[in-house]
């Protein structure tokens, strides 16, 4: 799909938002509207496709997999992926089936992302105690690699039955089904992900991101240490986005769009109110926004690229208080447009240096 020579994936993150204060959509429709941008995500030559999951009223994604099992069959190429599975109040056992199940639709495309999420609704929801937020990822992370590992199981933990030499089916089409770790920047996720050699992906949502060079780096030498490829040490990188053919435009238009999802997760959880200062710096060169025109955003990947070394970029494009057609757009002009450039400069500067 890529056109030039680089080792880096690019693709779409989405927590399919409808938020009623914003905006008329319903879940229903916002869930429709997802495989519309699957399969527009592969004609723009993406090369993933990945869903968060949330319990939320904002949002419409508390089933990933079965929205990648549609997109799976109308697609052939993009990979689909869970941004992230809430592990820690899952079934290790049913994620691990739901996916395999995504995976042989998909003929091998299908990849779990796991993490803690960053809302706790889906804990009480599902009968789980925060007081052990995490413990229950652990235990729950250790199983479902044992799963993915291994036809039949035995394991025992505090917060799920123990299971006893079962098989678990179907498994999946890749061996081993690809399993990420998302994470909001926390060294002791970064140095897991290292330890058992899987790839994991920052979200990296305000704040510059150059910042994240040292869990990149505390990443790698877990890895390294524990024994793994280094080559296979993944790094990806999730940040907000939105992109229009005139930089200043599509910053007048996606600004107050953020308003009300940014500003009421801010007051959950003390942060400050955001306002246009604020947004203007996460868009500035250096900023974790990509919201800009082709050329811009293009620059800001580079720049990503340079300071984290990554290896896959995922832009959340996801505001229901714009049209539907913005964020096609926005696809679109990521796929055909934004990563050209990169790919080509990538090329340039990565081949200046053989």
């Amino acid at each position: 799909m890529n056109t030039y020579s680089s080792d880096m994936e690019f693709g779409i993150s989405t927590f399919l938002e409808a938020n009623p204060r914003t905006s008329s959509t319903t879940h229903a429709e916002r869930i429709r509207q997802s495989i519309d941008e699957i399969v527009l995500a592969e004609q723009a030559g993406l090369d993933v496709y990945a869903i968060g999951e949330h319990h939320r009223i904002e949002y419409a994604s508390s089933a990933p997999a079965v929205i990648l099992a549609a997109g799976a069959a109308k697609t052939s190429k993009i990979r689909l992926s869970s941004a992230v599975t809430v592990l820690s109040s899952a079934d290790p056992v049913r994620v691990y089936q739901d996916f395999a199940t995504v995976d042989a639709i998909s003929n091998g495309r299908a990849e779990i992302m796991a993490g803690r999420g960053s809302f706790i609704e889906s804990f009480p929801l599902f009968g789980y105690d925060l007081d052990h937020y995490h413990e229950l990822f652990e235990q729950k992370l250790d199983l479902m690699l044992r799963i993915r590992d291994s036809e039949k199981v035995t394991w025992e933990g505090k917060h799920r039955p123990a299971i006893h030499d079962l098989g678990v089916y179907p498994r999946s089409e890749q061996n081993p089904l690809p399993v990420w770790i998302g994470t909001g920047g926390s060294p002791e996720s970064a140095v897991r992900a290292g330890v058992l050699g899987l790839p994991v992906c920052f979200a990296i949502i305000g704040g510059m991101p150059e910042r994240f060079a040292s869990l990149v780096k505390m990443y790698k030498e877990a890895g390294i240490r524990a024994g793994h490829d280094p080559s296979k040490l993944q790094v990806s990188v999730h940040s907000h986005g939105f992109i229009g053919e005139n930089d200043a435009e599509v910053a007048d238009r996606y600004f107050p769009a953020t308003v009300d999802i940014v500003n009421t997760i801010s007051k959950e959880r003390g942060f400050s109110a955001y306002n246009r200062q604020s947004f203007e710096a996460s868009r500035s060169l250096r900023g974790a926004f990509y919201v800009g025109d082709p050329e811009y955003v293009a620059e800001k990947i580079v720049l990503l690229r340079k300071n984290l070394g990554l290896t896959r970029f995922l832009m959340h494009v996801d505001v229901s208080a714009l049209p539907h057609s913005d964020v096609m757009r926005t696809i679109e002009l990521f796929g055909t447009k934004v990563v050209p450039i990169v790919q080509k400069e990538l090329a340039r500067i990565e081949g200046s240096r053989s």
